[in-house]
């Protein structure tokens, strides 16, 4: 690209400006190469050089020439854009973005959803849900039916003590004040489930959730309720510090937590400006990524600039189960780039949550690992963890979260272990009445509270208030009539006057929520991901935990991944129109 020219004229030394031809018509590099006629003397009489000495000169000039323009042209080029990022603009209108002089309407240049702290992707697809083995329960509550479920993110393991035990030091430090006693205590997971009128259980209900020696043991004793609550701090906490680490928020907000009661930092909140942070270095630097519209920088972040991760929320039990059976592992040739085709097969059927073998409890793979069990369960009557020396799954009660071998998609203790909460409200026909794509029913549509001077508020815990859709909001939509819709299609009718009537006709009410999984003192026709029960969303158990889970915003495949297919285009007509 750079030719550096020699012509032998006498003695004289001649200059040639060259243009490069290689590089865009912007960037035009104009080098200067000096040819020195073979055996000439420099006209400096006290340097004399010899023929050798004349071409290590040359060598050591020509080098620097070479180094000098190719600073010049890395400098123009930038300045060019050869370099540099391509301006986006609009295909609709054909204004730049980011661009103050036309308007300066910002697009994030975050393409890609980032993976929260503690999430494994799991990419979507279809699977028949429900019973796997034969309704010995008969129950008839999990028919089979195939469904489609949408890529989201999960936890890799259920939450520990540990965990729970952070979330109720922010609590006890945050709303350390008299008025928030109520708060802090609705908080405790209610160690006392252990108890059993004939059993000696007093050592778990004083040591279990606080000895360390559980500390990354499955936190029990949680009602649907608190677990929901534990998401919705977590969702805020991650947040929090994804702003602090980019600098949008000064860092010592993390340190000053004492007392800060509704002052907390909530993400809906603070999008929609009823939180006020304090700014960090990097928002008020020149080199923040985020502008206003006259160029100079922005320090109040938005959900589309894609710093900020969507909600933590309980899985749904179609995510749930899906999750479980990690059917990844059945698919022989997974497609692992969009050039790559995979296989539209799922080679075998599962009975539980692992691959290794679809239909029993032990791994069948030969080595230390064959004859384990695959899961914390009661393998019968009296038999929780075996023999003295050779205990079967090593754990008479619960075991820590990362034990057990993981599912196809590494998740631990999808099978046993504790059972765990789902979003879902309980139905027994749920699954024969819910749609085919992202089955769920437990939906009780909400909108921001904007109170008498149509504005939104905080409540006392910072959050801000929410209130259910009512019926005459809803009438006239086509989608739903309804803001209330967690008894649609299961069986209730207002004209017969037929309805579940709990406490007198069933044990089914509003409040109750799936758990699904199986736990440590369940027999192994419970580790089914199939399988299903409920429990009262203020209730909790000793055998019942939770993990969470967060929405997959984007291509299905994953990042890095297209949505769709995408075909090359033939050029039509190369001539500008």
């Amino acid at each position: 690209m750079i030719g550096v020219f020699l012509q032998k004229q006498g003695s004289s030394t001649q200059v040639n400006l060259i243009e490069s031809n290689y590089i865009r018509k912007s960037c035009v590099l104009w080098i200067i190469t000096i040819g020195i006629r073979n055996n000439i003397y420099l006209k400096n009489p006290f340097l004399q050089f010899t023929h050798n000495g004349l071409n290590a000169f040359y060598m050591n000039l020509k080098n620097l020439v070479i180094l000098a323009s190719s600073a010049v042209l890395i400098t123009s080029c930038k300045n060019g854009k050869l370099f540099g990022k391509k301006t986006e603009s609009s295909d609709v209108t054909g204004w730049n973005y980011n661009d103050k002089n036309m308007g300066g309407y910002q697009v994030s240049r975050e393409k890609e959803q980032r993976t929260g702290p503690g999430l494994v992707f799991i990419q979507g697809g279809t699977f028949t849900m429900g019973a796997t083995e034969e309704d010995v329960m008969s129950d008839w509550n999990n028919i089979p039916r195939r469904v489609t479920v949408n890529s989201f993110y999960i936890d890799r393991t259920e939450v520990a003590n540990v965990h729970y035990r952070e979330y109720l030091y922010w609590i006890n430090n945050v709303f350390d004040g008299d008025e928030f006693k109520a708060v802090r205590d609705g908080a405790l997971p209610d160690t006392l489930v252990w108890r059993s009128e004939l059993a000696y259980n007093e050592p778990l209900v004083e040591y279990y959730f606080r000895h360390p020696s559980y500390n990354y043991y499955p936190v029990v004793g949680v009602t649907w309720k608190q677990a929901h609550d534990f998401c919705l701090w977590r969702t805020d906490r991650v947040n929090e510090k994804a702003l602090v680490d980019k600098g949008f928020i000064n860092k010592n907000s993390l340190k000053n937590i004492q007392g800060l009661g509704q002052e907390n930092f909530n993400t809906k909140a603070y999008l929609m400006g009823e939180y006020q942070a304090t700014p960090g270095t990097a928002a008020k630097s020149k080199s923040n990524p985020l502008k206003n519209p006259n160029g100079t920088p922005r320090t109040q972040v938005t959900f589309e600039d894609g710093i900020l991760l969507p909600s933590y929320r309980l899985p749904t039990e179609a995510e749930w189960e899906y999750a479980a059976l990690g059917y990844i592992n059945q698919n022989p040739l997974p497609s692992t780039k969009d050039s790559k085709r995979g296989e539209e097969l799922i080679a075998n059927k599962q009975v539980y949550s692992w691959s290794q073998n679809v239909n029993g409890l032990r791994d069948e793979r030969r080595g230390s690992w064959q004859g384990t069990f695959l899961a914390n369960f009661k393998r019968g009557s009296g038999d929780n963890m075996g023999v003295a020396g050779g205990l079967n799954d090593n754990a008479v009660y619960t075991a820590a979260v990362g034990s057990f071998f993981p599912n196809g998609f590494g998740l631990y203790n999808m099978s046993g272990n504790v059972s765990e909460w789902v979003e879902d409200v309980f139905r027994p026909l749920s699954p024969q009445d819910v749609n085919d794509v992202a089955p769920f029913r437990g939906n009780k549509f909400q909108t921001i509270d904007l109170g008498k001077e149509n504005k939104a508020e905080r409540d006392s815990l910072g959050r801000i208030k929410y209130r259910n859709v009512t019926d005459e909001e809803s009438k006239t939509r086509r989608n739903y009539q309804k803001g209330d819709v967690i008894n649609y299609l299961d069986g209730d009718s207002l004209i017969m006057g037929v309805a579940y009537g709990y406490g007198k006709t069933t044990l089914i009410s509003d409040h109750s929520r799936v758990i699904k999984g199986g736990s440590w003192n369940d027999r192994a026709y419970w580790l089914s991901p199939g399988t299903r029960r409920f429990m009262e969303e203020d209730q909790a158990s000793s055998t019942v935990g939770f993990r969470c889970a967060m929405d997959r915003l984007g291509s299905a495949a994953g990042n890095g991944r297209k949505t769709g297919i995408s075909y090359k285009q033939r050029k039509q007509n190369a001539r500008k129109q």
